[in-house]
Parts: C-alpha cells; structure tokens; sequence
C-alpha cells in the first residue's frame, strides 16, 4: 500500500531533476540517507509528509509550504497533512483529529519523513503533537520553526518546546534568535540555521508605489508607517502608499495618498510588488518575513526594522534599516527612497541580487532536501542503536 492510500493524503506530482554539486551545503556534512538507501537512478523516491496549513490563506508559513509544494526536489516526493485551516471550534478540531488519523495510518517508515512547520501557542502544541507521534511512530521527523517569537516562547513555556523538539531528529529555524533557542533543549548539531525561499517575479513597470504587506496591525508598525506618511504626503503628491493585508488592531483610516485595499490573494500581491519601488515593513516583531524576501525578489527597495532575522536578510546595504517604532527615522528613509531614484535603483539592484544568491528557490532548496535526508540518516542510526546486541529494546529473535 502506498502512502498515499495508507494516510490518505493529498499528492503532489513532480518530476525528478539531477543535483546541481555546487549547491552542497558547507553547514550540513552528515551523509544524507540518499546516499544510504536508494540511488538517484532509482524510480522509487523518498516521500516528506509536511503537516500544518497551506493554500491561499495569510500568513508567511503558508506561503512557505506553498513553495515547497510547487516544487520539483531531486530526491523527494511531496504529501500534505492539513492540521488547520483557519476555522475555529468543532470544525478546527475535526481537521486537527483527520490530521492525527492519517499519521496514524502512514506507512513506510524507512522512506519517508515526516516534517511539522510549527509557530507559537497553539500551533506549537497541535502540530507538534503530530510531530511526536509521528516520532513515536519510527518516522524520520522535522519540526521546522515559522514563529516570530520562538525564543519568548521558549522562555515561557521550556516543558512543551523542549518535549517538541526533542521528538525532532532534525530542527530549522529562520534566525539566529530562534537557533540559540532551540539548541538550549537539543544537541546544536540538529539545529540547521536556513532562509526561506521564495519564487522569482516577472518584469513590469515600475510606478511611484510604495507598498506594505501583512496584518493591519502594531505588531507589523502600521501606526508608525501611517504617522509617517501623514508628513510625508504632501511633500509626495505623485507617490501612493497601499497597505494591503487583513485589518487587526489598527484601524484602516482615511489618509492622502494611500489606499488601505485590504487581504489580497497572494498573487494579486505580488503582482502589485512587481509594479512597486519600494517596499515597507516597519515590524516591532518577525522572524524572517516572507513580504520582504518576496519583495526583493521583485527588486524593491526594501525598507524595514531591525527585528528577528530582518536585520541578516538586509545586511551588506541590501536594504534600508531602522529600530521598531521610531516615525522620524521611516519618514526620512522613506522620503530618501522617494526622492533619490539612484540610490533607490541601486538598493533595489542589492536587494535582487540577494535573493538570487541566496533566498531562490535554486539557492535553498537543496539546504532544504538534505535537511530532510539527514533526517531520514538519523532515523536509521536511531533504529540500528535500538535493536543492536545488548540493546534492552532488541527484539528477541525467534
């Protein structure tokens, strides 16, 4: 029985590629399990079950699973387990209990992985009681880590967090924050530090538009961006500010030269992004924003607070840095983007020749894949320490 029968999970289709040597990870030099158990040539191919939420629904961790859906990985075959999908109550419960049922109904232990994207609260405990069953279960696992906040939480709540990831053979994380943290419950070595990846944007015409993706809220510092551009729209008539996402706790105010258009479907987002110059993420919290990778990789200039991972991504001049909440210094970077075309040409030149080297799909997949590979060598190992000569856990032979 396949795995797709077994779990009744939802396939994705993908052709095989050959590996490119020269995107070997220098952070990752244990022998991945490829190399092990099955060769390129063969037909049959490994399977990464990735259990959380995805489709056309806000938030960057979709997103995240949304790319590795849509792509082609050498070694890898692609299962979706929905855990959640944004409803509440009984309906929330039903999807988290199908999600348990089809773990418990996978099959194939030795070919297949089991990877859970988890944030804060109660995604953290949800999808990784997944992960820990699927662990419990014999499967190679990975709990990659989404979440703004990872290290807070860690802090509050070091029982849950350390149970989670201790049922990981291999942890991702997006920060060097969320790194440090998770290697105070794990050996370092299974801490894998690595970007999101994101897909490259077509070529349009480029408009006086500044544009902010996310929550309409103070978390993401809208009422900073909107005290800012109150003084600097009337020096900027032939600008136009668009704040694009689902309203939270700011509210959508009437304001001169911008237009609050509400949640976009994520390709009229980055179709939008494609016409923009510039880009603003005035956040007080993120881990690494997938607005701003998406954004350079439309060669915006980027402009952003120093908060979580931001302050890595924009490093070297790829983009325009200042501390959360501070409304002089987004008004001036701000009006310096709007008003110096040069140097806005040339941040945006930095920003997509960042994400070419190092945030494309091209570029972080294959860091993905041997993260997954990896996963499945530990699984191994962890099986043959089990049921090795003087194991107590050896199974009595006959």
């Amino acid at each position: 029985m396949s795995i797709g029968e077994a779990a009744n999970t939802e396939p994705i289709n993908i052709a095989a590629l050959t590996i490119n040597p020269q995107n070997a990870d220098p952070l990752n030099t244990t022998p991945v399990a490829a190399q092990r158990h099955v060769s390129r040539r063969t037909a049959e191919r490994f399977i990464a079950v990735h259990v959380g939420r995805s489709g056309e629904v806000a938030g960057g961790m979709s997103q995240v699973v949304n790319g590795y859906l849509a792509h082609s990985f050498v070694d890898f075959e692609l299962r979706m387990v929905s855990s959640r999908d944004g409803s509440g109550g009984l309906r929330a419960a039903g999807v988290a209990a199908s999600a348990f049922w089809k773990l418990l109904r996978l099959a194939n232990p030795e070919r297949t992985v089991v990877v859970a994207h988890l944030s804060q609260g109660g995604s953290f405990a949800r999808e990784g009681a997944l992960l820990a069953l699927a662990h419990a279960r014999g499967f190679a696992t990975v709990a990659q880590l989404h979440g703004s906040s990872f290290a807070d939480f860690a802090r509050k709540r070091p029982g849950l967090v350390g149970s989670v990831l201790r049922s990981a053979d291999v942890v991702l994380t997006l920060s060097v924050e969320s790194h440090a943290a998770a290697a105070e419950f794990v050996p370092g070595e299974r801490v894998v530090l690595v970007p999101n990846a994101v897909a490259a944007g077509a070529v349009r015409q480029i408009e006086n538009l500044v544009v902010f993706g996310g929550a309409v809220s103070k978390r993401k510092g809208v009422d900073v961006l909107v005290a800012a551009w109150e003084r600097l729209a009337p020096q900027h008539p032939l600008w136009k500010l668009v704040i694009a996402g689902p309203i939270g706790d700011q509210p959508a105010q009437p304001l001169t030269g911008a237009e609050f258009v509400g949640p976009l479907s994520h390709a009229a987002l980055m179709e939008m992004l494609e016409r923009s110059a510039i880009a603003v993420l005035p956040s007080r919290d993120e881990a690494m924003p997938m607005f701003i990778l998406e954004a350079m990789a439309r060669t915006n200039c980027v402009v952003a607070t120093s908060v979580g991972g931001v302050p890595a991504v924009l490093a070297g001049g790829v983009g325009m840095l200042m501390e959360p909440g501070d409304v002089d210094a987004l008004e001036a970077a701000l009006h310096r983007a709007m008003t110096d075309a040069p140097w806005r040409a040339k941040k945006a030149d930095l920003a997509r020749s960042a994400f070419e080297t190092t945030y494309s799909a091209a570029a972080v997949f294959p860091r993905i894949e041997r993260s997954w590979t990896t996963a499945l060598e530990r699984r191994s190992d962890r099986v043959a320490k089990r049921y090795r000569p003087g194991s107590r856990n050896r199974t009595q032979q006959p």
